[in-house]
């Protein structure tokens, strides 16, 4: 009569394994979610950083304004804005003295600011005496002028150069070729957005740096126009 009671329970086992593996469903799309928008934001902070935008604009302002003659010139002011003050980054960051393009580290942002302010200066001296054309002359007096208090405020906080410089560019494009211009200021708050996203800036960083280069550039450019 004990025979049978062996046989049944065998078989059972298995049954509390297949739950196990059910966990992991929600965590894909949240990581997915997570790289698309760094992925974006490394793109945007990449592709309209400081230089790029002070490229692009020169020789669109000089051309419109001034023709071939103007694009010459806006090609020469490039140099000095972005060209060389690039080459001395890079340097740095293949000494070491400098992590990354973006001079990320408030501290030595200090040591950049004012070779960048000389080498803008010194274009500005030579395009005066040379006297080259007022618009582009007067731009870079005021890409000079605003890094003034970029300066100032990166003593104690890391304020955005990228939203400075583009909010700057939009402005002086506005006063010099129309109000229209005005229309391309939305794309400022997209590099705003993607320095936070990446946890290089905070909003109010983002939002100090545009407000001060609208103003300190705008307002240089059209009394020195």
């Amino acid at each position: 009569m004990t025979t049978p009671t062996n046989t049944a329970p065998t078989n059972a086992a298995p049954t509390n394994t297949t739950p196990t593996n059910a966990a992991p469903t929600n965590t894909t799309p949240t990581n997915t979610a997570l790289t698309g928008a760094t992925l974006w934001a490394r793109r945007i902070t990449d592709g309209v950083e400081p230089k790029n935008v002070i490229i692009a604009m020169l020789p669109l302002l000089g051309v419109l304004r001034y023709g071939w003659h103007g694009l010459g010139w806006a090609l020469f002011a490039a140099l000095f804005a972005a060209v060389i003050p690039t080459l001395f980054i890079r340097r740095g960051v293949r000494r070491g003295t400098l992590e990354d393009r973006h001079v990320g580290h408030r501290q030595r942002r200090l040591t950049v600011l004012p070779l960048i302010m000389g080498s803008v200066l010194t274009c500005f001296a030579v395009m005066l005496g040379l006297d080259a054309p007022a618009d582009l002359t007067a731009v870079v007096l005021a890409m000079f002028v605003s890094l003034v208090p970029i300066l100032v405020i990166t003593v104690w906080w890391k304020v955005s150069v990228h939203t400075a410089v583009a909010s700057g560019a939009v402005v002086c494009l506005a006063v010099a070729l129309g109000p229209w211009w005005l229309l391309a200021a939305p794309p400022v708050a997209v590099i705003g957005w993607s320095r936070v996203v990446l946890r290089d800036h905070t909003t109010a960083q983002t939002v100090v740096g545009a407000v001060v280069g609208a103003l300190t550039a705008g307002l240089t450019f059209w009394a020195a126009r």
